[in-house]
């Protein structure tokens, strides 16, 4: 009987985490085609939409959702930029507990020109009533 119930939690845990895991990958999925599609304000869709949302790059510290899609926005989209394609490798997502997560992978751009970009990416996720969002993006 103890066996049984040791195995169902064990099942009932792993299931959970499963399901955590693929709520994640289709956050991140659903960012990628947007971005590709060209499409910033979808993108950002994955952020926790809030003024206390952060983003760190290089030395600049970008607080707030609005903010930090004027950002992406004057970085990708303003006169003679372009967002380029974006595909990521070396994902690994780390269960913090049942509502929050740390992402990591490295990011690549493929530009127009052929020139490619690319660097590393620190996300923490946390699990809101809206879904899984990004709460804090530090890429470099």
């Amino acid at each position: 009987m103890i066996r049984t119930l040791v195995l169902l939690l064990l099942l009932t845990f792993i299931s959970m985490a499963q399901s955590e895991d693929i709520g994640l990958r289709k956050l991140l999925d659903s960012q990628t085609a947007a971005w590709n599609r060209g499409d910033l304000v979808a993108f950002m869709q994955g952020y926790w939409h809030s003024p206390e949302v952060t983003f760190f790059s290089g030395d600049t510290i970008t607080k707030g959702w609005e903010l930090t899609l004027e950002r992406y926005r004057n970085k990708y989209q303003s006169v003679g930029k372009e967002m380029g394609r974006l595909s990521f490798t070396d994902e690994n997502i780390q269960m913090l507990g049942s509502n929050a997560a740390l992402v990591t992978a490295r990011w690549h751009l493929q530009m127009s020109d052929g020139k490619r970009l690319e660097g590393l990416t620190t996300l923490l996720c946390k699990r809101l009533p809206e879904g899984w969002r990004i709460v804090h993006d530090h890429s470099s």
